[in-house]
């Protein structure tokens, strides 16, 4: 009720509020009237309204909300772009059917953008277009989404209503006026009957607890309370996919009779089937990284569970904005370690957020050798183990907190066994260290087998031929560089690969030329000094080869 009729008056809005007040409707409302009002009836082609969001769930709830209302004006047609399927279907899809009012990310908005050889003029379609949502915008202002951000602004036209609506909006100007915003109309949405000192960024109906534990206790203390909230549902945040892999395989194991999911951003094509699911499901637990912090309505949430604090302080918001919305009552739990409990302060001063401790639980079984059994029996899960361990110590490295998230305090020791871990492994972080308190199993774990046949047999094959260079190298081993687990380095050496082929292609002809000339000149030198040629005939081709070169320089 704030924002619609600022929107509708075509006025900029820089939209705050709550999780779960309702910020959908703000601009689809708007959005509809604005097209409705429109002199000239937009075509088939024609852009009237793009919405803009940060991950592919937030884009695919806000397109079923959309289309509660346009099913009302068959005039408009409405089209979702997102990753996760082939970008030429969409093209086909566009030019088959239009797209008035566009659900986006930014990647293949932009993609889409490029994409005039394959017959779509987007940047023509948009010249008529008459609203822009940036929704999350403080996420989509984010280092990763700027760059398609950007590419995306130049191609609209200057001439538009722009509304930008988050949980948590970034105060700096520059950021509104890099969205485009023209006299934005700043609407700070407040809890009923909070101060108007207090600048609460959470619900009132929920219910914020911190539990502190150590490491090795963490993962006991959750499945704990999991198996006595059997029938609610819940979702449990990590810091990193390689957490979602292991943990969510971990609880499928150790929970029983409770449907468990895992979702994280590396997932390309599944995560829509599952977060589409899960949404439907009665009860049940969602295992998950922040791509399911934000924006995203899962109906009936009754405790979201944060095992590892968000890399910021606004994303600590959004997660436990996932329960308590439209007025309904949740709850949310953190859990931290001993050297982190100055966090809660934290939180109370940087975001407003009161909370409650809720002590670990006592007699609580010990699942981290059946987890250690697990590992042994598979390295499928062992690799997972340490691959799970080295992306959190690696994101606690990157902490924007870093003051009270500090890496050179973290008990590593404490952190392995909490992750069920064989042996430490090898990394950066962790060389020169001892660790007495860490006891490593005895068994060799080269010789931990996967369970999957196939994965096992391609491993041998590997083995084998490890041992065949080493008998070829006189028993040393052969020095390989550990491969990133990104593919962001393989993408870069290609592109630099691309750039000096094309360089040399460009650069090939007069380079050729240039050695042929100069080749010439140094046998003429030879014959010479060996007596082969006079001096004036030396003298007379060296002007011919100089003039030829003057000339073609002045035609080129």
């Amino acid at each position: 009720s704030a924002t619609i009729p600022l929107f509708m008056n075509n006025k900029d809005v820089a939209a705050e509020a709550v999780t779960g007040s309702g910020k959908t409707l703000a601009f689809v409302i708007p959005i509809l009237e604005i097209l409705l009002r429109r002199e000239e009836k937009l075509k088939k082609m024609q852009v009237g309204a793009i919405i803009i969001t940060p991950t592919r769930e937030l884009a695919v709830q806000i397109d079923e909300v959309l289309s509660h209302f346009t099913k009302h004006f068959p005039r408009f047609s409405q089209i979702l772009l997102i990753g996760g399927r082939n970008p030429m279907e969409d093209v086909e899809k566009f030019k088959e059917h239009g797209g008035n009012i566009i659900v986006a990310t930014p990647g293949r908005l932009e993609d889409l953008f490029r994409r005039k050889a394959d017959g779509l003029d987007l940047a023509g379609c948009v010249k008529s277009l008459d609203v822009l949502v940036l929704d999350e915008a403080d996420r989509l202002l984010d280092m990763g989404f700027e760059a398609s951000l950007n590419a995306i602004l130049d191609f609209l036209p200057k001439q538009r209503r722009t509304g930008l609506f988050s949980a948590t909006q970034t105060q700096e100007v520059e950021n509104l006026v890099r969205a485009g915003l023209r006299n934005p109309v700043r609407i700070s949405v407040k809890e009923k009957g909070v101060a108007a000192s207090n600048t609460q960024k959470t619900p009132t109906r929920l219910e914020n607890y911190y539990m502190i534990c150590k490491a090795d206790e963490k993962f006991n203390q959750l499945v704990h309370f999991l198996r006595q909230h059997k029938q609610e549902k819940h979702l449990v945040f990590f810091s990193t996919c390689a957490c979602v892999e292991y943990y969510g395989k971990a609880l499928e194991s150790l929970i029983k009779q409770v449907k468990i999911m895992s979702i994280h951003g590396k997932m390309k094509h599944k995560r829509n089937k599952i977060f589409t699911e899960f949404r439907k499901l009665p009860g049940g637990i969602l295992v998950c990284t922040d791509v399911m912090a934000r924006g995203i309505d899962i109906p009936e949430v009754h405790w979201v569970l944060q095992y590892d604090p968000p890399s910021s302080a606004s994303a600590f918001v959004h997660r436990c904005g996932r329960t308590a919305r439209i007025g309904n009552v949740g709850s949310a739990l953190v859990f931290l370690l001993p050297m982190e409990e100055s966090y809660i302060n934290f939180l109370s001063i940087n975001q407003k957020c009161p909370m409650q401790e809720m002590k670990p639980q006592t007699n609580v079984l010990d699942l981290l050798p059946k987890l250690k059994s697990m590992a042994l029996a598979d390295r499928a899960v062992f690799e997972k183990g340490m691959k799970a361990f080295v992306s959190y110590v690696q994101a606690y490295a990157k902490h924007e907190c870093n003051l009270i998230f500090r890496l050179k305090d973290l008990d590593f020791a404490g952190l392995a066994k909490g992750f069920a871990l064989l042996k430490m492994p090898k990394m950066p972080e962790l060389r020169g260290k001892c660790f007495p308190d860490f006891t490593p199993v005895t068994v060799n774990t080269d010789s931990i087998s996967f369970k999957d046949k196939n994965r096992e047999k391609q491993r041998q094959k590997q083995l084998e031929q490890q041992r065949k260079e080493r008998q070829e190298n006189g028993g040393k081993k052969k020095f390989i560089k550990n491969k990133a687990w990104s593919k962001q380095k393989a993408k870069r050496e290609k592109k630099k690969k691309i750039t000096a082929k094309r360089k040399r292609e460009e650069g090939s002809d007069i380079e050729d030329e240039d050695m042929e000339e100069l080749l010439n000149d140094t046998r003429l030198l030879k014959k010479l000094k060996k007596g082969k040629i006079s001096e004036e005939e030396f003298e007379k081709r060296l002007t011919g080869t100089q003039s030829r070169l003057k000339a073609e320089s002045v035609a080129d």
